[in-house]
């Protein structure tokens, strides 16, 4: 993307579809072009939200159409996400592939953390909270995203499936509230939010920050009922639990969807999700001692403009960059847990990295392939935490199942297939994951794995006596010269084991020099 050309951003939620087109103003700030929102019903087809309904999918991609032609009204390259509907669909993949052959829309299904820090993201651009720790709460129609965040850092976050499409569906079918039925409803959410209650007490909050339809609406009820009038914005409009008390009140009084849609405030589309969405918020505010809120226009859609804006201000600086910050937070806490030699991991990707940049002008990968390759690296041995045998495997089911803010889910497909691909039998179309690529994610594939083996026959003895690497290429042969004080005999034999994968892929052979680096002697 060019200085200064728009970027549209896509939230395809369990409720609506939100569009927002924003040009980029200096480093990570934006500048709002157009938002649009259709309300779509993506969760609504039953089951607790395993299947996407064949008139849901429609309503979907018909939607996505709409959305992608706005956004290219405005030359606007798109980054659209999907959440708790599309991420529980046993059939998601059928939203994915027409979205893609029939809006030209490209899906990336993210984790509920991922959400959570992009929502956070989001929230900063519109709320001024300064030094104070925030505690934000994104109420959505299949999940709620609940996070403790200070100047920009997550200090703890949860996504708890939770959500006003799902527990309307769940426990007020058609909109219809009954006392039991209410109170069933609470209960389910004591249940499931309370495992956030030890990080409350861990870390605190001053300021508690809510975000989503179900909030804007609220923030509309409350302002009606003190009877003001109806506001260009309700950014930063402050409500008390006793006001929310009076809203839940209002909706619970009300048996039918018929009636609550008479309540000034509230939008007649939103009447038959409103209790179970008014009911989360208050259950939430009762257990983690909420008395105030702050309400964010600005959330998921808005944070990966941001995020997206980061991304491209780095890639603007060039391949000597490292792992995005909240990426390799994920990466460090995972391999905390699971790698026993962190010093040969992060050796093995300091090397996989130099021979990635050296090669570049061969594999012509984008730099995101140059975080994947890192993250693979330093994840390559996570599966040893399991079993030594088929430990490469292992790896691969520990990240793909982890959850690692920062990377969307086809990344960490990518980053578990460069972990599993470390050692054995190389890519196969027949695999788990590999197997569903297209073309050009499998070549990406089978280079990062293919550097990275090298790079982990660089360090064959763990004690990371191979200094550095550089590359020259004759057109028919790759010359790896490999700089190191002491013998590395072992370490270029098992390099050069390891180097078929990928001559075979940049189509060359490969031969490994070793050249001495000389200790200066004090004169």
């Amino acid at each position: 993307m060019n200085d200064g050309a728009a970027l549209g951003a896509l939230d395809i939620g369990t409720n609506s579809i939100h569009l927002v087109v924003a040009r980029p103003v200096g480093e990570h700030g934006f500048e709002v072009l157009t938002r649009e929102k259709e309300s779509v019903r993506l969760g609504h087809g039953g089951g607790d939200m395993k299947l996407l309904d064949a008139d849901a999918i429609d309503r979907g991609v018909a939607c996505l159409r709409r959305m992608a032609r706005i956004a290219e009204s405005f030359g606007a390259s798109v980054r659209a996400v999907a959440t708790s509907a599309t991420r529980e669909a046993s059939n998601a993949g059928e939203l994915i592939a027409r979205a893609r052959d029939e809006a030209g829309v490209d899906i990336e299904v993210i984790s509920g953390l991922e959400e959570a820090r992009l929502i956070h993201l989001g929230v900063l651009q519109a709320v001024p909270a300064g030094d104070r720790r925030l505690l934000v709460i994104d109420i959505g129609g299949g999940s709620t995203e609940v996070l403790i965040g200070q100047r920009g850092d997550t200090l703890a976050a949860r996504s708890f499936k939770v959500g006003a499409v799902r527990y309307t569906n769940r426990y007020f079918p058609g909109g219809a509230v009954t006392a039991e039925s209410i109170r069933r409803c609470r209960n389910d959410i004591v249940g499931v939010v309370s495992h956030f209650l030890p990080e409350i007490a861990r870390h605190g909050f001053e300021m508690a920050v809510v975000s989503s339809g179900t909030a804007e609406t609220i923030a509309k009820m409350v302002n009606a009922a003190e009877g003001g009038s109806d506001l260009v914005t309700y950014n930063c409009f402050e409500f008390t639990y006793a006001q929310l008390d009076a809203v839940v009140d209002a909706l619970t009084s009300r048996p039918t969807a018929r009636e609550r849609a008479g309540i000034k405030g509230l939008d007649a589309g939103r009447a038959d999700i409103m209790v179970a969405g008014a009911v989360i918020l208050q259950t939430l505010a009762q257990r983690f001692g909420i008395e105030r809120f702050v309400f964010s226009e600005a959330a998921l859609r808005e944070g990966v403009l941001v995020d997206s804006v980061a991304r491209v201000s780095e890639f603007a600086a060039g391949s000597s960059r490292h792992l995005r910050d909240v990426a390799r937070r994920g990466v460090a806490t995972l391999m905390e847990r699971c790698d026993d030699d962190p010093a040969h991991s992060e050796h093995v990707a300091t090397l996989a990295l130099a021979l990635f940049d050296e090669l570049a002008p061969l594999h012509s990968l984008p730099a995101t392939a140059r975080d994947h390759l890192e993250a693979g690296a330093l994840l390559a041995n996570v599966g040893l935490v399991i079993s030594h045998s088929k430990h490469h495997l292992h790896s691969y089911y520990v990240i793909r199942h982890s959850e690692l803010p920062g990377f969307t889910d086809a990344e960490i497909e990518t980053v578990a297939l460069v972990a599993r691909y470390h050692r054995k039998s190389g890519p196969k179309g027949s695999h788990v994951g590999y197997g569903a690529m297209g073309d050009e994610a499998r070549r990406t594939v089978r280079v990062l794995a293919g550097i990275l083996r090298i790079a982990i026959g660089l360090d064959r003895s763990h004690d990371q006596r191979v200094e550095r690497v550089t590359v020259g290429d004759d057109g028919d042969e790759l010359t790896i010269e490999v700089h190191a004080r002491d013998d590395v005999d072992l370490e270029v034999h098992a390099a050069s084991q390891r180097a078929a994968l990928l001559g075979d892929e940049l189509g060359r052979t490969v031969r490994f020099v070793q050249l001495q680096t000389l200790t200066s002697v004090p004169g």
